[in-house]
């Protein structure tokens, strides 16, 4: 996870001198081989782990809720929701979007997957709450995950479990620190001190760094320790650093493993078989940061990423079959008897408000209901989201609106900084399908529609191809013949949100409580067509 300061300026002119360009039309369909991006969708922060044959990711969703998503796979390609660290991370106003407060771009950032003795082991921190958090759980994808949290919050650390039983975080940026925990996780262990293992672990890279080293995860393959880390010239892209010791504390001896499309900040994993890959991510404009699988080679005790340097296109991996219905699915929210009540593609931006939304109130739609009176679509709450996903990606509702209120807006949106919503509002006691257009910072009524029913249809399509980085929206009264409405969003990634566009269904008041609006359904669609079911 990056620390915002001056670097800002490099992060804008690296996102536009990148070589190279993610390939149009990457679908990743059975037909072809696997190909990079492995998730062409917001990822990032990835830490990975194998138990046998199965392998568990964790990443970052920083202020949604349920946080800190749990996936799984059999290949590395093909990877599905399976749980999560946590519900709700803490119960304040920043969480909860109350008294004006957020924590956009914050909340939990970096976590790190461990598995040992028989338990997984999530860790992460929150700038938040100024904690550090550590869940456990026996099964990562239906057990209860037990939390454990203490202060400091530790930035960008590894947890590790060394073959004497010691626990350790290794953290920081630039200067990378080293502390002992005790043995139930519940702190640092008493009579240890934070000891700093690198000094400048950035130097490998240069001494114009624009961004220290930090994302540090560490690993011990034949008795070597292996720490990687991400830097971040100034006028150059992000790079992956890697240094070796043969003790955790050190000395460690650095060099930079991989500096191409400036795909970097990840780890180590291997297959069964004995082949050997670094996960890392790559910021791609206003889709997010997207994972990329790199094949590592082993020189001199030392992985040597990419081929002849480089990230390749294609991977000696099975084929992947798409991000529907892993990553994202449609939802006719028609729930059948011990089904989830959301499945675990929905996310709520930043905590929900439990009594206010419901799948059951009314078979097979989901209700959004007014509790309170907002001005800001950004600080509504109840703002149900999923990734958008590329390189194309288009997601529809139908909404009934009948149940709504004066000064009421509900609708489809595309959740960002700079937003954009299509949707109904209800204006002098008239209904009216209104587009809403922030691209440029300030939210702008870009177009209006009279709707004398009491049902309509919503779509809105996103093109990241290239970084086009534009999205369209459209209406419909019966759900076949789509007319535009509005204008162009130009979708942009800002570090205030700091996370790639989602589709967000929203329902809030202006002027009376208690309106509610119904979802009959969300469907999304990618590049060529491919629906869930």
């Amino acid at each position: 996870m990056h620390i915002r300061f001056n670097w800002l300026a490099g992060i804008i002119t690296c996102f536009i001198c990148y070589k190279g360009e993610a390939q149009e039309g990457i679908t990743q369909r059975k037909s072809r081989p696997a190909h990079n991006p492995v998730i062409f969708a917001d990822v990032p922060d990835m830490s990975i782990v194998r138990v046998g044959g199965t392998y568990y990711m964790s990443s970052t969703t920083m202020h949604m809720s349920p946080g800190v998503p749990i996936m799984r796979s059999q290949d590395l390609i093909n990877w599905t929701l399976v749980n999560y660290a946590y519900d709700t991370l803490a119960n304040v106003d920043e969480l909860n979007l109350q008294n004006g407060k957020s924590t956009y771009g914050r909340g939990s950032w970096a976590s790190c997957i461990r598995y040992y003795n028989g338990l997984f082991y999530v860790s992460t921190f929150a700038q938040t709450t100024g904690k550090t958090y550590i869940y456990t759980t026996k099964d990562p994808e239906k057990g209860h995950w037990k939390a454990t949290s203490f202060k400091p919050a530790y930035h960008d650390h590894s947890l590790f479990f060394d073959d004497d039983g010691r626990i350790y975080m290794i953290y920081g940026g630039g200067k990378l620190k080293l502390i002992e925990l005790n043995s139930d996780l519940s702190g640092i262990k008493p009579g240890t001190t934070e000891q700093v293992i690198i000094d400048n672990a950035s130097a490998p890279s240069g001494n114009n760094i624009g961004l220290p080293a930090e994302g540090s995860q560490l690993f011990k393959i034949n008795g070597s320790y292996y720490l990687f880390n991400i830097t971040w010239p100034k006028g150059g892209m992000r790079t992956v650093v890697v240094h070796r010791a043969s003790k955790i504390s050190g000395p460690y001896e650095g060099r930079v493993a991989l500096q191409d499309l400036g795909v970097a900040q990840g780890g180590l994993i291997d297959t069964p078989e004995g082949n050997w890959y670094a996960y890392l991510f790559r910021d791609f404009g206003a889709v997010g940061r997207i994972p990329y699988l790199v094949p590592v080679k082993w020189e001199d005790g030392w992985p040597v990423l990419g081929k002849n340097g480089k990230v390749p296109d294609t991977l000696d991996l099975p084929a992947g079959s798409g991000l529907i219905p892993g990553i994202v699915a449609s939802d006719e929210f028609d729930r059948k008897k011990g089904e989830r009540v959301l499945p675990l593609v929905w996310q709520w931006n930043h905590n929900p408000d439990n009594k206010l939304w419901s799948v059951t109130k009314r078979k097979g739609y989901l209700r959004l209901t007014t509790g309170r009176i907002d001005t800001s679509f950004l600080l509504a709450r109840n703002t149900l989201t999923q990734r958008t996903i590329g390189p194309v990606s288009t997601a529809s509702v139908a909404l009934d609106v009948s149940n709504m209120k004066e000064g009421d807006f509900a609708g489809l949106s595309l959740l960002q900084k700079n937003y954009g919503q299509v949707g109904v509002k209800i204006i002098n006691g008239s209904k009216n399908i209104v587009m809403i257009n922030a691209g440029g910072g300030i939210p702008i009524e870009a177009q209006s529609v009279p709707l004398t029913g009491e049902k309509v249809y919503l779509k809105a399509t996103c093109d990241f191809t290239n970084r086009k980085d534009t999205a369209h929206f459209y209406y419909s009264y019966g759900g076949k013949s789509w007319t535009a409405i509005g204008s162009p969003l130009k979708m942009t990634y800002t570090l205030p949100h700091f996370m790639g566009y989602r589709f967000g269904l929203f329902n809030y008041a202006t002027k009376k409580v208690g309106g509610s609006a119904d979802f009959d359904f969300f469907h999304i669609e990618d590049q060529i067509g491919s629906t869930a079911e």
